[in-house]
């Protein structure tokens, strides 16, 4: 991470009256030998631990597990820290730092995403704070404080606001006097990875495994010398390859201190074409989607073998990007999943194909950098997600870009994508309420024009606010009102009613606005498909095929004892 140096401060010295010549020379001399000469004063440090997040939340307490390590975005280094407000809890994130009496200390911090607030508590004198609102850049925080005669530390923090977006922070720094701690030493660059091997191999990928090495924080994978991808962890596939044809692999590790020499290459072989996975489970009449996280950050840790049966179609969360455009890439957080396996992970993929239910592959969410908008990243996402669906088995895709989308080069892409995959290609859809509004909107155009290989778009209804309905009056969300007329929308705008879910939060810290109780849901179910039990909005006709509910997310599902897919799921299975 970034380390400001200190600025060096030097005492004043009393004016003295201007000596000339030799008198000069040995007056100078003279104050020199008698040390009468003033010193400077040690240079400030930056009183902060793990400022930058590299340690992961070493040195950190968040409330409420609000807080996790991210690799993407960051202000410096590789790591930083994403925090997210939930219900009554804004998402603090705070560490007690040793500082001196009676000192003056300059707070700071780089801040990106929602509302952030930077500030210290127990100074002995007057605590200080600031914020800003939020800033899709990274902005830098900045206050001052004075410690007290007997403070010998105080406690620094930052926080989110109350049903706001994700906040993200780095590079903290309380500079001035050494408190009794100082700066950490920075890290030192790693030692290259062993025990680099080859898995599991398919038409256009390799996967690979290597051994962790001490320090680092990240490794860089090479395809004949080449970078390829990136991860976190100690295993990647790389995707993108050619039928039949060997390629030269290597890594290396990162970390914040720099990279380090490549690892011993090794040599594999990509299948011959024809090894493709057949056609998965055929999605039910009404079926009920679920997200699963891959990653931690508060809810519930599951394997897949967790998921509830309720759940008939399984959207593993997310996808990473590659330095390709277009191209995506899957890294199970094995760290972050208390030590779940690639092995019992796609174990569990099986086993739930065999119990009939769908799992598919997450491009995007909040943070999703894939990229589609030319026709060569249309071709790297259609190979390279085909290629994930032939290492992994998974049945299909979700789409769930929520920072932009083309329809122009993602239609094309999911006809590519179909093309390989065959008629038993799962698509689903989850577009924020504002990108479903119009059939003008990239996302809704999208929809439209894959209609016949589309399997469902589950429309996420919280959020939002307030929006319009089909009716061309104003819901707020929360209500049976909001999900019916805006479901219209798409119900009216050409989509079959088949293809058309119902998103909503599975506890009120799934998200940051928009929960409803599983009885809203289902109320809102039984008024589109039968006319019973709306709002004040009721739909000019019935739509008994509407495909079901979708939820983000079966971890916030499960720490919520499962009370949203326990009452769903039978619903949803019981309409007409």
């Amino acid at each position: 991470m970034e380390r400001s140096a200190g600025s060096s401060h030097r005492r004043r010295r009393r004016s003295r009256p201007v000596l000339g010549g030799a008198m000069a020379v040995v007056a100078a001399a003279a104050l020199t030998v008698t040390g009468l000469v003033s010193t400077a004063q040690a240079a400030d440090v930056n009183n902060a631990k793990n400022a930058g997040f590299e340690s992961g939340l070493a040195n950190w307490t968040c409330s409420g597990g609000s807080g996790v390590v991210v690799s993407t975005p960051v202000h410096g280094g590789t790591s930083a820290l994403k925090a997210t407000p939930a219900g009554q809890d804004n998402a603090k994130c705070s560490q007690s730092v040793k500082v001196k009496p009676n000192s003056t200390y300059a707070l700071s911090s780089w801040v990106q995403g929602g509302y952030a607030y930077l500030g210290v508590s127990g100074t002995g004198t007057t605590d200080v704070s600031t914020w800003t609102p939020g800033s899709t850049a990274w902005t830098k925080l900045s206050t001052s404080f004075t410690t007290g005669a007997n403070t010998t530390s105080v406690t620094v923090y930052t926080h989110g606001w109350y049903g706001q977006a994700a906040y993200f922070a780095d590079d903290f720094e309380v500079t001035g006097p050494d408190g009794g701690g100082g700066e950490e030493p920075g890290p030192v660059i790693p030692a290259a990875p062993g025990g680099l091997a080859a898995g599991a191999t398919t038409t256009s990928s390799v996967a690979l495994s290597w051994n962790a090495v001490s320090g680092a924080t990240g490794y860089k994978v090479y395809r004949d010398g080449v970078q390829a991808t990136t991860s976190t962890g100690t295993s990647a596939t790389v995707t993108g390859l050619s039928a039949d044809t060997a390629y030269q692999f290597s890594v290396s590790a990162t970390n914040a201190a720099g990279e380090s020499v490549k690892s011993a290459a090794i040599s594999a072989r990509t299948a011959k074409e024809g090894t493709g996975p057949g056609p998965g489970p055929a999605v039910p009449k009404h079926a009920v989607t679920g997200y699963w996280q891959n990653f931690n950050n508060g809810a519930a840790v599951q394997k897949l073998s967790d998921v509830p049966a309720d759940y008939d179609i399984i959207a593993v969360s997310f996808a990473d990007a590659t330095p390709t455009q277009g191209s995506v890439t899957f890294n199970l957080d094995t760290a972050g999943l208390n030590g779940y396996t690639e092995a019992q992970f796609r174990s569990d993929i099986k086993a739930k194909q065999a119990a009939g239910k769908n799992v598919i592959i997450s491009i995007g969410g909040e943070l999703g950098t894939v990229r589609v908008d030319n026709d060569a990243s249309a071709t790297a996402f259609a190979n390279s997600v085909y290629a994930l669906m032939q290492d992994y088995g998974f049945n299909g895709v979700d789409i769930d870009l929520e920072n932009g989308l083309n329809a122009t080069y993602m239609t094309k892409a999911l006809r590519q994508l179909s093309a390989k995959a065959g008629s038993g290609l799962v698509i689903t859809m989850a577009p924020q309420t504002i990108d479903m509004q119009s059939t003008s909107g990239e996302y809704f155009k999208t929809a439209l024009n894959v209609k016949d290989i589309l399997t469902v778009v589950n429309m996420q209804y919280y959020n939002s606010g307030s929006m319009l309905g089909c009716d061309g009056k104003v819901y707020s969300q929360g209500s049976v009102d909001f999900l019916t007329a805006l479901a219209c929308i798409q119900l009216e705008g050409g989509l079959d009613p088949s293809q058309v879910g119902i998103g909503v939060p599975a506890s009120t810290r799934g998200a940051g606005s928009g929960y409803v109780a599983p009885s809203i849901v289902n109320a809102a179910l039984d008024c589109l498909t039968k006319g019973t039990n709306c709002g004040s909005f009721k739909p000019s006709k019935t739509y008994p095929s509407l495909r079901g509910a979708m939820t983000w997310s079966t971890n916030w599902d499960a720490t919520a004892s499962f009370a949203w897919s326990k009452a769903v799921g039978p619903h949803v299975r019981g309409l007409p």
